[in-house]
Order: structure tokens, then sequence, then C-alpha cells
């Protein structure tokens, strides 16, 4: 197994002299000399591709046997759930293709359902990545494959044909490259400052009536997905006056036994937190904690959701704690730094990088020597429902995606380097729709023998719809 070979991170310091982003580009454009643009338009499985469902079988150990067959029925329901939860499969094709050499902090999922709506500490409404399980120092180009073909393979469902396929990936890729172009000379804290509100009258572009009307209806829905929202949906009080969350198996389910860790793990999580969020935490207690089954590929990890409140029943406060496991790109790039190799912390620090606001309550823990991150839960969150976009308004998202991964990228990279390298042609963008056509033809393929394997009684699958991230 070959280990891609990407430049490191820099090294914190504040001594070094820096070149001038004008060079910068110029060394990035130099590197399609070695790798040119073109070459990222070549799938072809290889004789010693490694056997996706080995793969898959690989990365259920360590999980929560009797939920497996319940992940590996969300992911036999179509090939967008196929690609969704097979990130170490495609981890492991993109190590064999031609790598820039240019590195940031991926996201390593960064898929077409990836990309959602949150609120901010100051409640407003943004758009952007937001699911970090895979985060990783790696080649920029990993991710945006990821997106590309996901694009294709959502196109598909969606009844696109290969033209309206290869437009919206191109799209996307137009949209990275004329972001990072625009990233490439702007002082690095205004890249840092950068958020996208959907919901205000000038975002990044014209939207065409059908978009901006989904825009609209889905801002509209976080502001009804706090904490208080979703009290009166998942718990109840017991015929003593507790509460307790409503059981929906194998989704939802008691965690009795499990409160006393829960909570010493919250004690350990509370000193990743900042001093003031970590008095503001104080304030409340622990009342009802319950197992749930979260997303797709993250079936069969551990996880919790946890019931607080604060100042009176009607301030809840719900976290989800959730197993980290090793990133699915980890094989093939090069050891991370010692700090990060806990997977909750590696976890957390993608996010804060990636992303323009993060969660005030992110944090990280661990439980039995297992490395748990903790979130809030559903707190002003909403996504785009992507199965309904068509046309122009298919094209749309898929270029907003594309714009995000570039301000994600540009926080953690070097936007200089990878503009010269992508240029300001449409060469990357058609070599990507390329690479997208034939790796979601290769999905398709993969799906088709997880569901002859399932069908043949090989692999045990419980069929259930649902699942986020």
């Amino acid at each position: 197994m070959a280990i891609a070979r990407i430049q490191p991170l820099p090294e914190f310091e504040l001594d070094r002299e820096l070149k001038p982003w004008k060079e910068r580009r110029a060394d990035g454009k130099r590197l399609r000399r070695t790798v040119p643009r073109e070459s990222h338009s070549d799938w072809k499985p290889g004789n010693n591709r490694p056997d996706p469902l080995k793969l898959l079988a690989k990365s259920n150990k360590g999980r929560q046997q009797h939920l497996v067959p319940l992940r590996m029925g969300r992911m036999a329901a179509s090939p967008l759930a196929f690609l969704r939860g097979s990130a170490c499969v495609m981890a492991a094709d993109l190590s064999a293709t031609p790598i820039s050499g240019i590195s940031v902090i991926i996201d390593g999922d960064a898929h077409l359902s990836d990309f959602g709506m949150y609120g901010t500490p100051l409640r407003e409404v943004v758009f952007d990545l937001n699911d970090f399980d895979e985060a990783i120092i790696g080649p920029w180009e990993w991710d945006l494959k990821r997106l590309a073909a996901s694009i294709n393979v959502a196109g598909r469902a969606n009844g696109l044909n290969r033209r309206e396929r290869d437009a919206a990936v191109k799209r996307c890729v137009e949209g990275y490259r004329s972001n990072i172009y625009r990233l490439q000379s702007m002082g690095v804290l205004d890249v840092w400052y950068l958020h996208y509100y959907p919901g205000q009258t000038n975002p990044l572009t014209k939207m065409n009536p059908k978009i901006k009307a989904v825009f609209a209806k889905t801002v509209e829905k976080p502001m009804r997905t706090d904490n208080r929202a979703l009290l009166p949906k998942i718990a109840e009080r017991t015929t003593r006056g507790r509460w307790k969350f409503k059981e929906d198996p194998p989704v939802l389910t008691p965690a009795h036994e499990s409160k006393g860790k829960i909570i010493d793990a919250l004690k350990r999580y509370a000193t990743s937190l900042s001093p003031e969020r970590r008095f503001m935490l104080s304030r409340y207690n622990v009342v009802a904690a319950a197992r749930r089954v979260v997303g797709v590929g993250s079936v069969g990890t551990r996880a919790y959701l946890v019931l607080l409140l604060g100042n009176g029943d009607d301030d809840p406060l719900f976290l989800q704690v959730k197993e980290a496991v090793m990133a699915a790109h980890a094989p093939y790039l090069p050891p991370l730094p010692r700090e990060f190799r806990h997977n909750g912390k590696r976890i957390v620090g993608g996010q804060r990088a990636l992303q323009a606001s993060s969660d005030p309550m992110l944090g990280y823990t661990s439980i039995d020597g297992r490395g748990y991150y903790v979130r809030q839960m559903k707190d002003l969150k909403a996504s785009i429902p992507v199965e309904l976009l068509t046309g122009a308004s298919f094209d749309f998202y898929a270029w907003c995606c594309g714009v995000i991964l570039a301000r994600a990228h540009a926080r953690t990279g070097d936007p200089a380097r990878i503009a010269g390298y992508c240029g300001r042609s449409s060469v990357l963008d058609e070599a990507l729709a390329e690479w997208a056509e034939n790796y979601a033809d290769q999905t398709e393929r993969d799906h088709s023998l997880l569901v002859k394997a399932i069908r043949k009684g090989e692999i045990k699958a419980e069929a259930q719809t649902g699942g986020s991230g």
C-alpha cells in the first residue's frame, strides 16, 4: 500500500520569510508539468484494486456488530447511499490516482449531502460543510473528486442525462476554481472572516427563482429546529416526573447502564472547551441519555444522545456524543502530528479549521479508551433537499458546494498554489467531469456487488432508509 506524497502543512513559525502570493501561484502552475490537470480524468480500476466488500468488512471491525446489518442495508438502498457510506473504498481508489502534492486539511468525505445549514453562535444561519468524521491532512483534490463523483451519482438518481451530469460537475469545479482564484490575494484574516449567509439578499451569486425558493424554504427550517423545539419530539416525562427519551428502536434506545460513564466523559469533555464555555456547561445537569444510530457510513459506531437541563424545563440542551474512528484516508497518508492521534481531537480540529463558524459546544472526550467528539444535536440545522433538484437549480447547488469547499481549503492551505495549479481555463472542469462519470459507473458496479452479496446471504443486511452524515 503506497503512502501519498504530499507537502506537509508548515510548522508554526512567525519568523520565516514568506513568498509573495504571485510567486506561490507560479509554483502551483509549475506542478502541472509533472501532474497535468488532464491526468485527473483517468479512472480505471487496476488489477490490484482492493475488493470493495472486503474494505467494507474491514471498516466494520470494532463497530457494534448487531448494527452492522443496518449499515449494510442503508448502503444497499441506492448507489448514492453506497457512495456516502463507503468513504473507505473511495479513499483506497483516490490513493491510486495522480496527486498534485498540495496539502490542506481535507474534509475527507465532501460529498453533496455533507453541505448544509446551521446556526452560528450569533444565531445566524450559514451554509457550509457540516460533517468532519474523516477530516485529515491530505491532497485538496481528493475532496473535490469526491464531491464531483457524488454530484454525478446524485444526478443519475435525479434523472439527469450524461450532458446534464457533466454540466453540473463542471459548474462545481468552476465554482471551486473561481473562488480559490478570488481568495489567493485576499488577506489571511479576511479569508477566515468569510461566511455564506443564504438568507441574505446578496448571496454569492444571483439565483434563479426555483433555487431561490428552495434556499428560502430551507433557511426557514433551522429557525424551527432548536433545542426547545426538539424536546417534545424526542423526550417525555415518566409517571414519576423524570425525563426520558422516547424509544425508537433501532435509532434511539435506552442507555441507562451508560449514564454514569457518559457523565464522566462529559466532565472530561468540558476540559476541551474554553473556560467561559466550560462555566456555561456547568449550569446544566444531565437528566437523560440514550443510544443513537446515526448516518449511513457511521452506523455501528457508538453514539449517545444526552439531554441536559439548565434554567428549568424550558432550557434544554441536547448533546451528541459520537465515537470517532480512524479517518478513511489515514492508511494512505503520512501520520498526523501526535497531538491529533486522538480521533475525537482530530475531528474537532478539522471542523474548527474548515468551518467558518463552529458549534460553541464542540469538543472531545474518551469512553472506555475510545475517542469521541461532542456537539449539539440539530440546533438550527437543515439541509437542501438535493433529491428534488434538477436543471439550473441542481447546477447552482453544485456550484455553491464547490465555492464553499474552496473557501474551506483556503483556510488551512495555500490558495495561491492551488489557484496556480487549477488555472482559469476549463481544463480541470472537463477532466473532473470525465472522472466523475467514470467513477459513478464504478460506484454503481460496487453497489451492485453489495446488493448481490446480500441476496446470496453472504452479507447480512437489514433494510431501513434514513440516516444523515
